[in-house]
């Protein structure tokens, strides 16, 4: 599940190459947490992705960006 984590952007982005995009799948397949993971993350990009600037806070952004940063270090 961690590697899956680490490559869920660039899955999204179709930047995987063809074996481990395979993998990624087959993991998909055999795991129950990471399809939900996944759906999560295609919710959130699809949430941010229509915030303009200026729709959060200075400080609603920064507690964002530090959350995300402290998740991405497993902090």
């Amino acid at each position: 599940c961690q590697e899956f984590a680490e490559l869920v952007t660039d899955y999204l982005e179709n930047a995987l190459d063809s074996p481990t995009r395979a993998r990624f799948d087959a993991h998909l397949v055999d795991c129950l947490d990471c399809p939900v993971y996944l759906q999560q993350m295609k919710e959130i990009i699809g949430t941010v992705g229509i915030l303009r600037e200026g729709d959060l806070s200075p400080e609603a952004r920064d507690m964002l960006l530090s959350r995300f940063r402290s998740w991405k270090t497993g902090g």
